[in-house]
Formats: structure tokens, C-alpha cells, sequence
């Protein structure tokens, strides 16, 4: 218990476990939208307000980037406050410019949700309030730009995630160019993930529909490129010598988290994954048993990678 403890809990800790939450909720929001809008220009066919996937975005990528606003609100140390970060801007601040970024994405994803879903919220509405039909009808005239400001924004806010970490200069392992294309690479992991399972099991999508298809092909490339990006990673540390390669193998070999990084990242949520999409007979994939297990070991994996970069980064200081 004590070495559980003292894995949690260190002199040069600085951002602890919630942190981890909030980088994997705004990361698994960025990856569904990433996902959804190229289903939506390339794969969709007809109206994507019927398709399983964008219903699951529609949820999910609110849902992400909202409750892990909150989460890191109320984890400062004066909640209350928090409405000054959001007024005044500091363009020298990572944390202040990421507020800037998660305000314009989250007003183009609810513009967005509201041109594809315009007729269901006008329905809902029984007719009333008709300017907001009107104005979405506006919008929509403008639907192609609004997506590609989207997809980029959902691009930067994953990579931001890394960007964020990277602004603690004082630790080697987390001061590291790679580690924003890392956090891309499994927020587009996270994301798939997650729109599969809510695509199948809530919203009804079917199993072998188009765009369950293709996310079932982009899994293993994602992951695959995953894997590669965290070799980069740490192979970079080790080059680099000194304190730098000091973290790696502090990460990586021996104790509490080099075991969590290579039993729960790399085994559980990485290579079991792969290795059940590989050997798999197509009918058992398409079964909500084998969805919900194989997405919730991804997406636990993405969370325990984050958790895993945050503490072990933060063991080792220059």
C-alpha cells in the first residue's frame, strides 16, 4: 500500500490524477469530432442526423470538453475565480490561450450540431422560438467552413492537451516537442472508441454499417501509429542523455508506474485490442459484447497513458 501511495503522492507532484481526466475528456471530445466530421464529407450517405456515429458525437463531444471544464474548475484552488481567466486573456499563458481555444471550438461544434440536427431541435421546440430555426438556416449556407474550422480546431485541442503538460519546463519527460502528436494520435484512438460504442450500443447503429466499417479499419493504423510515436518519444529522451534520459527509464523501468505503463498501456490497451481486431472472426465483431469490451479497453488505455505521462513525467526534474 505504501508503494501505491508513494506513487500518487511525491515532493515534485504538481497536477495529480484529475488532470489526467480532464486531458483524456477534452482529447476523446477532439477525436469524435475528428471522426465524425470526415464520416460526414466522405463516408455518410443521406442524412447524417439518422447516422449512429454523429448522434454519438452530438452527446459525446459536448459532454467531453463540458465536464472536463468543470472538473478543472473546481480543482482550482479558488473555483469561484474562474470567470477571469475566460475575461481577461494573457497571450504569454498556455492555460489562457487554451481557454481561448475551447471557447471558439465550443461554439463551432454547437453551431454545428445545430445545422445537422435542425430539424429535430425545431421539432422539439413545437415550432416556437423559429429565429433559432431561421439563424441555423444561416449557418447552414455556411456548413462546408464551418466544419473545416471545426476539424481544425479539434486538431489543436488535441494537440494542446500535449502542449499543456509541455508548459512545466522544469520536468524533461513533459518539456518534449513529441508529446503533442502523442495526444493527437490517441485522442483520434479515444475518440473512434468511444463513437463506436455509443454508435452501436445506444444509438442502434448497425454493426456492419459504412461508417462502423471504417472506423474498425482506422483503429489499428491510429494505434499502430501510436505505439511508433511513443517509441519516438522515449527513444528521444534517451538520446538526449542527462536528466532527459533519466526520466525514461525512471518511467519505464521498475516500480508502480512502469508496471501500470507496460501491463495497463502498452498490454491491456494497446496490444489485447490489436490482437482481437486481428484474430476475430467478423461476426463476433459485430456482436455489442465484443464492442463494448474492445472499446473500453482502448479507452481505458488512452486514460491510463495520460495518467502514466502525467505522474511519471513529473518524477524526474532537471
Amino acid at each position: 500500500m505504501n508503494g501505491i501511495e508513494s506513487a500518487f503522492h511525491f515532493d515534485s507532484l504538481v497536477w495529480d490524477w484529475i488532470i489526467a481526466v480532464y486531458l483524456f475528456l477534452a482529447g476523446m471530445s477532439a477525436g469524435a469530432v475528428m471522426i465524425a466530421i470526415y464520416l460526414n464529407r466522405r463516408v455518410i450517405e443521406g442524412d447524417p442526423a439518422d447516422n449512429g456515429v454523429i448522434k454519438a458525437t452530438a452527446w459525446l463531444a459536448p459532454f467531453g470538453i463540458i465536464s472536463g471544464l468543470l472538473i478543472l474548475v473546481f480543482h482550482l484552488t479558488k473555483p469561484l475565480e474562474f470567470w477571469k481567466i475566460m475575461i481577461y486573456y494573457n497571450p504569454t499563458s498556455v492555460m489562457s490561450m487554451g481557454v481561448i481555444l475551447f471557447q471558439i471550438y465550443m461554439l463551432v461544434l454547437f453551431i454545428w450540431i445545430g445545422v445537422i440536427f435542425r430539424s429535430a431541435i425545431n421539432n422539439w421546440l413545437g415550432g416556437k422560438f423559429s429565429f433559432i430555426n431561421q439563424l441555423l438556416i444561416k449557418f447552414g449556407r455556411f456548413n462546408n467552413t464551418i466544419e473545416v474550422v471545426l476539424a481544425l480546431m479539434a486538431i489543436i485541442l488535441a494537440a494542446y492537451t500535449g502542449f499543456l503538460l509541455s508548459a512545466l519546463k522544469t520536468y524533461p519527460m513533459l518539456n518534449n516537442p513529441v508529446l503533442p502528436i502523442l495526444f493527437l494520435f490517441s485522442s483520434l484512438s479515444s475518440g473512434a472508441a468511444a463513437c463506436l460504442l455509443f454508435a452501436v450500443l445506444v444509438f442502434k447503429e448497425s454493426a456492419s454499417s459504412p461508417s462502423i466499417s471504417w472506423i474498425h479499419g482506422v483503429e489499428r493504423p491510429v494505434v499502430l501509429f501510436e505505439l511508433f510515436v511513443l517509441v519516438t518519444f522515449f527513444t528521444g529522451l534517451i538520446f538526449s542523455g542527462g536528466q532527459n534520459e533519466v526520466a525514461a527509464w525512471n518511467a519505464l523501468t521498475g516500480g508502480f508506474w512502469a508496471d501500470w505503463f507496460w501491463y495497463g498501456v502498452i498490454l491491456l490497451g494497446m496490444l489485447l485490442p490489436l490482437t482481437l481486431n486481428t484474430i476475430a472472426p467478423e461476426r463476433l465483431k459485430h456482436s455489442s459484447g465484443y464492442i463494448f469490451v474492445v472499446t473500453g479497453l482502448s479507452m481505458g488505455g488512452v486514460l491510463m497513458l495520460r495518467t502514466f505521462i502525467l505522474y511519471a513525467g513529473q518524477m524526474t526534474v532537471v
